[in-house]
Order: structure tokens, then sequence, then C-alpha cells
């Protein structure tokens, strides 16, 4: 413990070291919490247009269908061993591509024909056992846009 004279001695030592006026020295009941109150912030003022844009539109509103499918793949296991997961993926396309029925040729009114689009989810999850053992089956999400791109997600539960 250190007595009173022995704190006094501290402080000046303090004081000469850091160069303190003696009249600024404070104890710790002097010293209150900062409350918020105390402080003043202003919040920041969000006008309507910029609200608007902080909303960033998601693709969740593009959507036209989205549909949940069980794709299987025990046709790839028919090929070499060494050609089964690049033969799950085309699988994928030609399943997903007939089933939200996608263009296959370009018409007069649109200049390019829509996207098959598969996450790296997906791919990860057929590529996951290597090239030689890809699943005989796999759960999907599969949504088309306005545009008729099609993506294919991992379906959540997996």
């Amino acid at each position: 413990m250190v007595n009173a004279q022995q704190e006094q001695q501290i402080i000046q030592e303090t004081q000469e070291l850091v160069e303190i006026p003696e009249d600024t020295t404070t104890t710790t009941q002097d010293l209150a919490p900062i409350t918020a109150a105390d402080i003043d912030i202003e919040e920041p003022k969000i006008t309507e247009a910029k609200a608007e844009k902080s909303k960033k539109t998601t693709k969740d509103d593009d959507i036209v269908k989205e549909r949940l499918y069980t794709i299987p793949l025990q046709k790839a296991m028919v090929r070499p061993p060494k050609r089964r997961s690049p033969r799950a993926m085309q699988l994928v396309k030609i399943f997903v591509a007939k089933h939200m029925k996608m263009a296959t040729t370009v018409t007069e009114e649109d200049d390019e024909l829509p996207q098959l689009i598969i996450t790296p989810e997906v791919n990860e999850k057929i590529w996951s056992k290597g090239i030689e053992k890809p699943p005989r089956k796999i759960r999907v999400r599969v949504t088309k846009d306005k545009d008729d791109n099609v993506t294919v997600y991992l379906a959540e539960s997996e």
C-alpha cells in the first residue's frame, strides 16, 4: 500500500517528467463516465433519393421462374472413370436447358442466346469426390430471369 506522502512524491515526479501543470491534477472521483448526451453527434441526414439508392435491388426482383430439381447423374457412371465428373456437368446443363425451356436459336428480336450459369457451389459439389466419383444425384434451385438467363444454385438444405 502506498501512503499519502509517497503518492504525492510519485505525482511530483510524474509532473516533472511530463510537465503537467499542478492545477490540472485529477482524481478518479473527478472523472465521470461519458454518456451519449455529453457528446454532440449529428445523425447523418438521408434524403429520399439516397435511401432508394441504398436499398440495393436484388436479383430476386428480376426472377420470373424459380424451381427446385433433383438432377439424376447416374448416366455419368457409364463413362470411363476419368470422364465422369465432366459428364455430370454436361448432364446438369442438359437437364436444366430442357426443364427451363431455354431457347437454342437466336430470334430476330433477341441479339443473343440466353446464358446458363452454374454457380461455383454446384460445381464444387459435383467435383467434391474428384473426377472419378461424382454424386449420383444433386438437389439444385434453378432461377430464370426476365432476360431468359438461367442460374443454377445448390439447394439451401445442402
